[in-house]
């Protein structure tokens, strides 16, 4: 729905797919079922998920069907590094954790708070800032982690 610029239809089917990835969790917690091959599938699946959304967007902005630009650059490129950070954030955690430092949740941008904030700018009309807004705390979060693993390990 992004791609086609229908953002509020986008932003509601992202509140949906939110829905369900905490109800997955939960109903495998539920019923005694958890595995950790699970966890790293529904982490691959999650990754999967934030980098069609941000296709979306992208493709919505380069076609035209979502229109605007934010501080003289275009607004995919906004995108971009949102879409960059995220991965980062993520893949800082799992290769922190892998080496050894211990559970590093630490940052200000989870993939929760970024999922909100995409729906806020769908919902909004303030995709722009929010876009730039994620860009930017998805970096921050990415040195919080990368300086909380160097402590730890």
């Amino acid at each position: 729905m992004f791609a086609r610029g229908e953002l509020v239809l986008g932003g509601i089917l992202l509140l949906l797919s939110g829905i369900f990835d905490v109800l997955d969790g939960a109903v495998a917690r539920a019923s005694n079922f958890t595995t950790p091959f699970g966890g790293v599938l529904d982490s691959v699946c999650d990754r999967y998920a934030d980098a069609l959304i941000f296709a979306g967007i992208i493709y919505g902005l380069v076609s035209g069907s979502i229109k605007s630009s934010l501080f003289g650059a275009d607004l995919w490129l906004w995108c971009i590094f949102a879409m960059i950070g995220s991965f980062m954030v993520s893949y800082t955690r799992a290769r922190a954790e892998a080496a050894g430092s211990g559970v590093l949740n630490v940052g200000i941008a989870e993939r929760s708070e970024r999922m909100i904030l995409l729906m806020i700018g769908a919902f909004t009309g303030f995709l722009g800032p929010i876009l730039a807004f994620v860009a930017i705390i998805t970096h921050i979060t990415l040195l919080q982690r990368i300086i909380s693993a160097k402590g730890r390990l």
